[in-house]
């Protein structure tokens, strides 16, 4: 596929991106474009600090191997607000998050930062696709991260792929936090993802929700920066699968496997509700 890159000097500023989100209205098509969002973007420490904090990761000198996602998320609003991107960004729902560490994330740029959409299929609650977005240093890609969506409002013909099934293995009690009612609106000062389902309770009530929810990458962040441990510095790949939302407060149980090059974890809530499930492994 042929990818019509939109070429950006720097990246977009997030209010304007809102509020083209907040206007639109109605599906544009079936199809995804097939085109891109790429820019040159730099570290700031100051920011990269204030993040570190909110999700719990320690300073050991790398990039948490979530802070790519927030570095490119004004690209990726760019993106799917675009008049040539079908869907209305508001109602897509965040299903699953890959990231691959391909090398130590060292440094704190310049990086190219790129994001696209691709592989659109039938799924049982609607139609999903991946957001792509990639990470790239003097020496080529070093971070990819897939974020899988749904789109409830379109029936695409074919029926919906199956999950391959995997056994599983045993889990501990790794750590437990408490994620108060304002943890939403702290990561969304840092990512700057200020969808209102995560802010209060009285805007979450607007969409559906009883109480706010805390952010999908949030809620892997904070439980990355516990499994950090487990990880080597770069060579792997971690998949989740989001599950129940997380109804703010809360307190959070993170269950994962033994230490050991592949393993499998768990973000539990009360009555061992889940909320996230996933994988981690290394790179073939």
């Amino acid at each position: 596929m042929a990818i019509d890159w939109l070429d950006l000097p720097a990246p977009p500023a997030l209010p304007g991106l809102f509020a083209r989100a907040v206007l639109r209205r109605g599906t544009r098509g079936t199809a995804l474009p097939e085109m891109g969002v790429r820019c040159q973007a730099s570290v700031d420490p100051g920011h990269l600090a204030r993040y570190r904090q909110v999700c719990g990761f320690r300073d050991k000198g790398l990039l948490p191997a979530t802070y790519p996602h927030i570095l490119a998320f004004p690209l990726q609003m760019r993106l799917l607000t675009d008049p040539r991107f079908p869907f209305p960004l508001l109602g897509l729902v965040h299903l699953e998050n890959r990231i691959r560490v391909l090398r130590a994330l060292g440094g704190l740029g310049p990086f190219a930062l790129s994001v696209q959409v691709d592989d659109l299929r039938p799924h049982e609650k609607g139609a999903s696709f991946s957001l792509i977005t990639r990470l790239e240093d003097q020496l080529g890609l070093v971070w990819e991260g897939d974020s899988r969506i749904l789109f409830r409002g379109l029936r695409l013909p074919g029926e919906p792929a199956t999950r391959e099934s995997e056994d599983s293995l045993p889990l501990h009690h790794l750590d437990q936090w408490y994620a108060d009612a304002g943890i939403g609106r702290r990561y969304a000062r840092v990512a700057g993802d200020c969808n209102p389902i995560h802010l209060s309770a009285a805007s979450a009530r607007l969409f559906g929700f009883p109480r706010a929810i805390a952010h999908g990458l949030w809620n892997k962040a904070r439980s990355l920066a516990a499994l950090e441990i487990h990880l080597p510095a770069a060579g792997y790949e971690v998949a989740v699968r989001f599950q129940k939302p997380v109804l703010l407060p809360a307190e959070l149980t993170l269950l994962a496997s033994a230490e050991a090059p592949s393993g499998q974890l768990a973000l539990l809530g009360m009555d061992d509700t889940p909320h996230m499930a996933g994988s981690w492994r290394p790179l073939a």
